[in-house]
């Protein structure tokens, strides 16, 4: 298994950057140093039957693409993957002779539009996901099914707990019954006999983890008291929303959190810093036909990541952007996608000149 100490040792890096927040130049004293580059494969590890398309460290702060690897990402305009074309300056670590034969202006293509800004879309998504998150957390204790189940009562209905309640009754002594051609109705019967008789199996088999109701087997001839009515789809839906809350709180960035409270505006700041640089980058393409990596909003971008802006605000700014980036693509003068056949030609030829030369 190649790491990255391989790729030093054996000279296969063509090219290593600092990435991210340093490339961007939106990173504080504090941030982590990312680092990208690229690598070729030592030739008979290329013909062989592992062919190896990255490697990275156990964190995945540093993270080189193999050559064909790199140029397939190239060819979908991938923003992280595109942005080594545009590496400011004082970022570049190493780069081969042979990595200056791919250049930005080469690849960059209406592709970008779904590239950058749905992508961006995507993290503003992921943005109002989190702020729901945060502002509706769920309590520890998980509801049941009987959580979601309703009594009828006269017209209406009462939660089945708080009907139980005013009625006397006991969950144990109940037994439902399908109610044909009606999906989640069931006719509730209660055993009022001395030592239950009837041998009802109460609501649920188990409170904590039962998945939905239990029926019973009722003696015939015998009336039911009332309807009780399941909300499944209610039942699954807060389940799925309960599962995804807490396994976010278990893998959530602590420090990204501690950040987003302290701001107090309720919104993943880091996330949405994001956002607009992409957009902003999308458009910068769409116009101009050029990648700027270096970001010239430096102060504006630190000011959303420190929380100066209402989490709406920035929402509505933001979606009015991405209504500007689509007018812009719809506009520009750019390829629909990068040259494949040309860029094909480009893969052989390096790779064929770095094992000759090696």
């Amino acid at each position: 298994m190649l790491t990255i100490a391989d790729l030093r040792v054996q000279n296969l890096i063509i090219f290593e950057a600092i990435s991210g927040s340093r490339a961007y130049g939106t990173h504080l004293p504090h941030s982590d140093t990312d680092v990208k580059g690229v690598f070729i494969l030592p030739e008979d590890h290329f013909f062989g039957l592992d062919y190896v398309p990255q490697v990275a460290n156990e964190t995945n702060d540093e993270v080189f693409y193999e050559l064909r690897r790199f140029v397939e990402l190239l060819l979908k305009n991938n923003p992280t993957v595109l942005e080594l074309l545009g590496t400011p300056a004082d970022c570049v670590v190493y780069q081969h002779p042979l990595f200056a034969e791919f250049q930005a202006r080469d690849f960059l293509s209406k592709l970008c539009r779904q590239s950058f800004a749905e992508y961006a879309v995507a993290q503003i998504r992921k943005a109002k996901g989190l702020n729901k998150k945060i502002n509706h957390p769920e309590p520890p204790a998980r509801k049941s099914v009987l959580d979601f189940c309703y009594v009828t009562v006269g017209a209406g209905a009462q939660p089945v707990t708080i009907w139980l309640a005013r009625q006397g009754y006991q969950a144990a002594q109940c037994g439902l019954a399908n109610v044909p051609h009606l999906t989640d109705l069931y006719a509730l019967f209660v055993d009022a006999t001395p030592g239950r008789a009837h041998g009802y199996r109460g609501l649920v088999r188990d409170p904590e983890t039962s998945q939905g109701v239990q029926l019973s087997a009722v003696p015939k001839g015998e009336v039911p008291v009332a309807y009780l009515s399941f909300n499944r789809n209610g039942y699954s839906t807060y389940c799925r929303v309960f599962r995804e809350y807490w396994e976010w709180v278990e893998k959530r960035n602590a420090e990204r959190y501690q950040n987003t409270v302290q701001h107090g505006k309720n919104y993943d700041a880091k996330n949405m810093l994001h956002v607009f640089r992409l957009l902003q980058m999308a458009e910068e393409i769409a116009v101009s036909g050029q990648l700027h990596v270096r970001r010239p909003n430096r102060e504006f971008l630190l000011q959303i990541r420190r929380g100066a802006f209402e989490y709406e605000e920035l929402v509505a700014e933001a979606e009015q952007l991405v209504v500007r980036v689509e007018a812009a693509f719809a506009r520009s003068v750019l390829p629909e996608a990068p040259d494949k056949d040309s860029t094909e030609k480009l893969l052989r030829r390096v790779r064929r000149v770095f094992y000759t030369s090696a």
